[in-house]
């Protein structure tokens, strides 16, 4: 069965080539659906985690970049969606270029870490998103609380 989808978003329609012919178009379309976004993510996570740029050619060494690739694109996916305000859905790039590419200051003492990041638009949902560790002390950290927020300075 072919099947043409127009009104997706894209110029010219997509084409679904199946060879069930007791689906209709919309149940081909629904059962596909899951698929396509898989594939969408996977495209997205080798063009910005880089993984068809693998650094070595010792399985040791691909085995432990795919996993690092996979771990950084997971540990990005929870923090969008602690972030309030619909983020979960954007791609990584987008996440990273958001909130992520941005510098600060880092302030040590005894009690505390503070991390002040510099002014940006999209400041006020990491501060929101980072708010329940304020209080915590880390073990990571020897017990230090870490406290995020915006630099004062610009």
């Amino acid at each position: 069965m072919l099947n043409d989808i127009a009104g997706h978003g894209r110029i010219k329609p997509a084409l679904i080539i199946t060879n069930d012919f007791d689906l209709t178009t919309s149940e081909v379309i629904r059962k596909y659906a899951r698929r396509w976004l898989v594939e969408k993510d996977i495209s997205q996570q080798i063009e910005f985690f880089h993984f068809n740029r693998i650094s070595s050619s010792m399985v040791i060494k691909v085995d432990f970049d795919l996993t690092m690739s996979i771990l950084a694109n997971n540990l990005l996916r929870l923090f969008a969606s602690d972030l309030q305000g619909g983020y979960s859905r954007l791609n990584p790039e987008s996440l990273y270029t958001k909130f992520l590419q941005n510098s600060g200051r880092v302030n040590i003492s005894n009690s505390h870490i503070e991390i002040m990041l510099r002014k940006k638009r999209n400041l006020p949902a990491i501060l929101s998103a980072t708010q329940k560790f304020r209080e915590k002390p880390s073990r990571i950290f020897d017990g230090r609380r870490l406290i995020i927020s915006g630099d004062s300075r610009s």
